[in-house]
């Protein structure tokens, strides 16, 4: 057959070489070089991306492709493709060798008095030519693929010896129905619709092997000039149907694959589309709100180097590589999250409202809801004109998604809270939270060396709660209490905790740890700051966030998949008792708003930050871990201080957390944290010495030797004498390491004697005698003779300002 195919393709190119110039034996010789035959590749199939139902099942959110293809099997194909392709393009396909004898004799001909090769084209070289096109759309370079497709579909001599070549191989080592079916799977319909089954799909909204033979030999018609001939476009139907009508369907009777009848009602038929848009890029996924879910899932494959060398390769290799994506996202948990969203956080406002809402599962990583108040789209036109649509994924980092990230607030607290735990401190310890100027240089950093200046700071609302344990503090988000708690600690270690907890800021740059860090000004991603209290709720143990569940390649093999890692951020000890805290948080602090009341346990933290432009509340059950943002996506309009559907900004991220989390424990559950150790939770307790009356020097000294540390609360004024101590706070027992605050007497006060029952003159005796002036002395009453005094205001034992007071004596005579 290569002999004759070589003598016929002499003949048929001969009177177009000597047209053109071309010698006859270059071509010839060119012929004789060729590969024995071409290999096909894997097919450029679309990706698909699929969440997880309420029974387990796959369902799929979108798909991704250059080439919509779906390869399928011999028997998923309707006999009547299989006859109208053949009939149509290539009736002597089953007896001759990959080239039509007879074709190329009269394209031979024909070509006598033409200067190109046409005609004699067989199923087996059309199936080469799209092999050739196939690999040329497959290479990155852009220039050598469009030089690569310019080669495989020019009308050439050249090009047509080569397919004929090619075609004799391709016959040699594959059977008539697998050439066949290669073809079907890999030929163009029009647009980006490829082989036979996503153009049933597409165009007629039916599997391959459910075409009808109208349908069937509409397509086919199609084959011939896909994008000419397409009828997703309606002035392309009547050329459509001629095609079909006055060639494939008399082709199909001629060579007696149907009946005069079918022929008849086929030709009465007409063509008619039934067009079903695929699942085409994450905008699909918006109904349940996962279109930035679905982005963030191409955002792993470009980034994740097992896909591919680099970025292009992987995004290539990511459109057209047939994979099927199975995803850690829950329906039915994605569905409440939009819920939440789209009652409480409107998209459109006065100015850029942002919100977002995403879980992690503790001791997993699985990614199980992310939901923000946009609509994902990447398509420029679209956000540039509705507000409602964005690109950017709130949820996550800049490589992952666009975004920035925001400022944390006081969810950052907990790392403090962590740090102080871990070196030795409990939850009892109390510290002074009232408002005040701090000096940095008393702020030990290891790593950068620390800072110098002063730093004045206020509390949330401007309170002055004076001295608290760190379980008030926490509770009630006490920003002096941490700074001075961040004080005792290192701030170099602060940040190492925060980062063990999986903490890093969305741009890439590395965490601050200056102390104003500690109230949270770092810039983070909700997904990173759910997946770090998942670790609290995971006893200590962080697991990195994953979104994949697993990946097949187009052959149905399983690929490696990006994994979970797992490393104990703190002790388990650590993490309960930081749970005992958190837990105040929610029940009865500043996140009682949240708490779902489900009798499903929770902790949580708020987070509010300068000028309310941020507020959060990040917690978990020990099953989820939930982190919500509501702020300014830009500018710095105040939550707190907007009213938002009718009620504060402030309160809207706890609607949403709460109606949420109501949900999600419908169906996750959760169960008792464990309890803390006694010694975390109150310390080591120590008696408080007495130290009023002392030095200052002397009550500092005799804290220090106790165990506490010193905090001067200033001067008072006192019944002690001058520059004594007054009294401490607290008094009595305190965790050892707690802070003692004491104040110191200016001596302006006296305390008043008991002169009930005196004379006034042996009154005015002991009052003076107590160090009350006489000036200060008013007697109501005779104040001499045989009176006696009956009462003073104020009362014996109360204390009296020296100098400027009254002391009011009443007398009766007796």
């Amino acid at each position: 057959m290569s002999a004759i195919a070589g003598i016929l393709v002499t003949a048929m190119v001969t009177p177009a070489l000597a047209v053109t110039g071309i010698a006859a034996n270059n071509s010839i010789g060119m012929f004789e070089n060729l590969p024995s035959y071409i290999k096909p590749d894997a097919l450029a199939e679309k990706t698909n991306i699929y969440a997880t139902n309420s029974d387990g099942s796959p369902v799929l959110l979108a798909s991704v492709f250059e080439q919509n293809r779906e390869e399928v099997g011999w028997d998923q194909i309707s006999q009547y493709v299989k006859d109208a392709v053949i009939a149509t393009e290539d009736p002597r396909f089953y007896s001759h060798g990959g080239v039509d004898i007879a074709s190329t004799l009269r394209a031979a001909a024909g070509n006598a008095l033409e200067t190109s090769a046409s005609g004699a084209s067989t199923i087996s070289m059309q199936y080469v030519r799209n092999i050739l096109v196939q690999k040329a759309e497959a290479i990155q370079d852009e220039a050598q693929r469009d030089a690569a497709y310019a080669e495989a579909t020019r009308t050439s001599v050249d090009r047509k010896l080569k397919e004929m070549k090619l075609a004799i191989g391709l016959e040699k080592e594959f059977s008539k129905d697998d050439i066949l079916l290669g073809y079907l799977n890999i030929a163009p319909f029009g647009g980006r619709v490829y082989g036979i089954q996503s153009a049933a799909q597409y165009y007629f909204g039916v599997n391959a092997s459910d075409l009808t033979v109208a349908q069937a030999a509409s397509l086919i018609a199609t084959v011939n000039e896909p994008n000419g001939l397409r009828i997703d476009e309606p002035e392309n139907i009547p050329d459509n149907q001629a095609r079909r009508d006055k060639d494939v369907l008399p082709a199909m009777l001629k060579e007696h694959k149907i009946t005069q009848a079918q022929y008849d009602e086929a030709i009465a038929t007409p063509v008619t589309a039934n067009i079903v848009q695929p699942s085409t890029g994450c905008q699909t996924a918006n109904p349940i709100g996962a279109g930035f879910f679905c982005d963030y899932i191409t955002h792993i494959v470009k980034n994740d180097p097992a896909f591919g060398a680099d970025e292009d390769t992987r995004w290539t290799n990511f459109k057209t590589g047939g994979y099927q994506i199975y995803t850690t996202l829950d329906v039915d948990l994605q569905t409440a999250a939009k819920s939440a969203i789209d009652n409480y956080v409107p998209y459109t406002y006065d100015f850029d409202l942002g919100g977002a809402l995403v879980t992690v599962e503790p001791g997993t990583g699985r990614i199980l809801a992310m939901a923000q108040n946009k609509d994902f789209s990447d398509d420029p036109e679209v956000t540039a004109t509705n507000l409602g649509a964005s690109a950017i994924n709130y949820s996550t980092d800049y490589a992952y998604g666009g975004s920035t990230g925001f400022q944390v607030g006081s969810t950052y607290k907990i790392f403090t809270l962590a740090e102080w735990l871990k070196t030795g401190h409990s939850l009892g310890d109390v510290i002074n939270g009232n408002p005040g100027t701090l000096n940095l240089a008393q702020f030990k950093d290891s790593c950068t060396g620390g800072n110098g200046g002063t730093y004045s700071v206020k509390n949330d609302g401007g309170s002055a709660p004076g001295n608290v344990t760190v379980m008030q503090a926490t509770r009630d988000s006490v920003n002096l209490a941490f700074l001075r708690m961040a004080q005792k600690l290192d701030q170099c270690e602060i940040r190492k905790t925060a980062e063990a907890f999986g903490v890093h800021r969305a741009d890439g740059n590395p965490l601050g740890e200056n102390p104003a860090d500690v109230l949270g000004t770092n810039e983070i991603a909700p997904l990173t700051m759910a997946a770090a209290f998942a670790a609290v709720a995971n006893q200590g143990t962080y697991c990195s966030p994953i979104a994949i569940s697993k990946i097949l390649d187009s052959s149905g093999n399983e690929l490696p998949a990006p994994q979970s890692t797992c490393t104990q951020a703190v002790d388990p000890t650590i993490a309960a008792a930081m749970t005992v805290a958190l837990q105040g948080v929610i029940n009865g602090g500043t996140g009682s708003q949240s708490n779902p009341n489900d009798g499903i346990p929770h902790f949580g933290k708020t987070g509010t930050t300068d000028s309310e432009k941020d507020t959060w509340f990040v917690g978990a059950s020990t099953k989820l871990a939930t982190a919500v943002w509501i702020g300014n996506v830009v500018g710095t309009v105040s939550i707190r201080n907007t009213s938002i559907n009718g009620e504060s900004g402030g309160n809207v991220r706890h609607d949403v957390w709460k109606q949420y989390m109501t949900d999600a424990d419908g169906k996750y559950g959760g169960d008792a944290f464990p309890d803390a150790p006694s010694l975390l939770r109150n310390g080591v307790q120590v008696q408080i010495p007495n130290i009023a009356g002392m030095s200052v020097d002397d009550a500092k000294a005799a804290l220090t030797a106790a165990g506490f540390d010193y905090d001067d609360g200033g001067v008072i004024d006192s019944v002690q004498p001058a520059n004594t101590v007054d009294s401490s706070s607290p008094s009595g027992t305190a965790s050892k390491g707690s802070t003692v605050t004491v104040f110191t007497s200016n001596g302006q006060l006296r305390t008043v004697p008991n002169v009930v029952g005196m004379s006034p003159d042996d009154a005015k005796k002991a009052i003076t005698g107590a160090g009350i002036e006489a000036g200060q002395i008013v007697f109501d009453g005779p104040s001499s003779g045989n009176a006696k005094v009956t009462a003073t205001n104020p009362g014996a034992g109360n204390p009296i300002r020296f100098g400027t007071d009254r002391l009011r004596v009443t007398t009766k005579a007796g």
